[in-house]
């Protein structure tokens, strides 16, 4: 018997009922319809799509640009009973011809693959005798040259409907503006336009913005106001050393978490954090992903994000059980400059991304039209120290290689050492008896972990070693013979980044980056960068600001924000400020008058409060005085233009 959503819901996940529109969106998938889910950070945008295809016989296809949070998905899925899995570039031939075939002949529910994959014929070939009855595509917003983490790779979904024809497909994005929400349809397919969303509104989420030179000991003042957990938002790896060891200084708990840290060292800052032993985690956006804490108080950036969407995606961490909870952000002159620095340094020179490339390809001793699809280990680090080049910039130019179809660079993601025996149990018996040696070890591995013969299983050899109380390199040694004897397959745990180039080696001087990579992608990041400092500088509510970007119309104030607070100063409501502000915008625009006329042109308000709030407008920057001393917006030139 089919178990409806609300009951799937409760059997799998124990919750007695779905969050605000999740329900809205299954239903709309249950019934044929591509669906396009917008919902907040926190919102719940994987139960969207493992609900409604549990609901029906098949598989549901996620196509995920991120390898880690395949895997973190996985495993939750599997916890919960739920056959999943997911093909990456870490895995062997064997292991991912095992999956791909389970996934045709078994009872997978859930295949996860990046969208690299779908251009590869072995896997398009295996697709077309899959059951599936939807797909699932995260991060939707990559599909957009106009949303902040474009990637051409998503361009390529849409070509797999025609294999699957009738099968609907979720788009998922957690924040794209109205431009980039009508660009994922319309890249994607859809047969007919359909978005389900929730309002992007944080009402408990009270936001701050501070021109702070000191931000360090802004920081202490605002620990010591507001107690609970924390994070601590860094632009780069070195400041959240920096940052983490400052706080432990003054009697806080802190600890750093960043990409270029081992597995260990950040899942025990991770695990640390989460179980409150340390009261903030100093992060640069490499933490974010899979963070599951309700109970966060506060989100604090020391440095300004590049664009709104990761502002509102990081702060947005704050406050997630519902109770009252502060994002702030600090900034001063030098983050405008460096925020122009960065965008920059993001798009570098052709001729240095050639060079890099050139440096690349010699580096991992690949030949002229050789090397295509052969997946290699690889240290940014050690590369950009061995051809003395910025790091930063090397990986830059890294990222529009692979934006431009030349390579996949994958992050430094954590993979357990898997198992699966090629033997089969009558052949191994065999073996048994021949190697008396090894039979005790591998009974051990049999009744440790199920389904060896099935699939590539997860092990840890920590565990093994303390069960057989042999020592770990005795573990490792006898597994290694038994994947020498070919008795099992064995894949030694990483978490060593990945290089791929897509195509054979080509001559640096050869390679083409399209508009769409480069000129008009710059165009877009500078854009948004302009919306970023104009977030900074405008007195305006902040959740106006962010809502509005989002697309959002007549969004109340939140009464609560830092400017808000401050217009009650001035004996206005924010409603009042937001109504005033907006009319006085409006008179500047068309006409140019002086500070005393505005009383008779607005007399719907006190003289005294009106005049007040035109003063500090013009003390904040958001309104000037011209040569005539007749009150302007910023910018605007001599004729009323800008």
């Amino acid at each position: 018997m089919t178990l409806s959503p609300q009951e799937i819901l409760k059997q799998h996940w124990g919750y007695d009922q779905f969050r605000p529109r999740q329900l809205d969106i299954i239903q709309s998938l249950l019934a044929g319809n591509d669906t396009l889910a917008l919902l907040p950070t926190g919102g719940g945008k994987s139960i969207c799509f493992q609900v409604p295809a549990l609901c029906n016989p098949g598989l549901c296809l996620v196509i995920s640009p991120l390898m880690a949070l395949m895997y973190d998905q996985v495993e939750n899925l599997k916890k919960r009973n739920i056959p999943a899995f997911a093909v990456t570039s870490a895995m062997n031939h064997r292991e991912i011809d095992r999956i791909l075939d389970n996934s045709i002949y078994g009872d997978v529910k859930f295949l996860y693959v990046s969208p690299e994959r779908l251009q590869n014929e072995l896997f398009l070939e295996r697709l077309k005798k899959m059951k599936l009855n939807m797909i699932a595509v995260d991060e939707a917003h990559c599909i957009s040259q106009w949303g902040y983490d474009f990637r051409p790779q998503y361009l390529k979904i849409a070509d797999i409907r025609p294999l699957k024809p009738g099968v609907p497909i979720l788009a998922l994005t957690a924040s794209a503006t109205p431009t980039v929400v009508s660009d994922i349809q319309h890249k994607l397919l859809f047969a007919k336009e359909n978005v389900i969303g929730t309002s992007f509104a944080r009402k408990n989420l009270i936001y701050s913005v501070l021109h702070e030179e000191d931000k360090e000991a802004r920081i202490l003042k605002v620990s010591a106001k507001i107690q609970g957990c924390g994070i601590v938002y860094c632009g780069t790896r070195h400041r959240t050393k920096e940052m983490a060891v400052f706080l432990q200084r003054n009697n806080i708990t802190a600890l750093p978490y960043h990409a270029g840290m081992t597995h260990l060292e950040k899942s025990v800052a991770f695990q640390k954090w989460m179980k409150n032993e340390v009261r903030f985690i100093c992060a640069t956006n490499a933490f974010g992903m899979g963070i599951d804490k309700p109970d966060v108080k506060i989100v604090m950036h020391a440095d300004v994000p590049p664009h709104p969407e990761a502002y509102f995606q990081e702060a947005g961490r704050a406050g997630r059980d519902g109770q009252k909870a502060y994002a702030l952000l600090m900034y001063n002159e030098a983050d405008l400059l460096r925020l122009e620095q960065q965008l920059e340094r993001r798009f570098p020179p052709r001729e240095y991304i050639a060079k890099v490339y050139l440096h690349l390809c010699n580096h991992l001793q690949i030949a002229l039209g050789s090397g295509q699809n052969i997946p290699h280990s690889f240290q940014p680090t050690d590369f950009a120290r061995k051809y003395d080049l910025q790091l930063a910039e090397a990986l830059y130019a890294m990222e529009i290689m692979e934006l431009s179809g030349y390579l996949t660079l994958s992050d430094a993601t954590y993979i357990p050492s898997r198992v699966m025996f090629r033997l089969h149990k009558q052949d191994l018996y065999s073996y048994q008896v021949a190697n008396p040696a090894m039979d005790m070890f591998i009974k051990l591995l049999l009744r440790m972990y199920g389904g060896l013969f099935e699939q590539f299983v997860n092990i840890r050899e920590s565990e093994i070693a303390r069960v057989s109380k042999l020592p770990f390199k005795a573990v490792v040694e006898k597994l290694k013979i038994l994947a020498q004897h070919q008795v099992l397959d064995y894949e030694e745990q990483n978490d060593i980044p990945k290089i791929t180039l897509l195509t054979g080696r080509q001559k640096e001087t050869a390679l083409i980056f399209p508009p769409e990579v480069y000129e008009q992608r710059k165009k877009s990041e500078t854009e948004r960068m302009h919306a970023m400092q104009r977030y900074l500088e405008k007195n305006r509510c902040r959740s106006i600001q962010l809502l509005e970007y989002f697309g959002e119309k007549n969004v109340a104030v939140c009464g609560e924000c830092d400017v808000c607070r401050e217009t009650k100063k001035h004996g206005l409501s924010p409603e009042e400020y937001e109504k005033m502000n907006l009319e006085i915008i409006d008179i500047v625009l068309k006409q140019r008058v002086s500070i005393e006329a505005f009383p008779a042109l607005l007399p719907g308000y006190p003289a005294d409060h009106l005049l007040e709030f035109i003063r500090w407008k013009l003390d904040n920057g958001e309104l000037e005085l011209d040569m005539a001393l007749k009150v302007v917006l910023p910018g605007m030139d001599g004729d009323g233009s800008y």
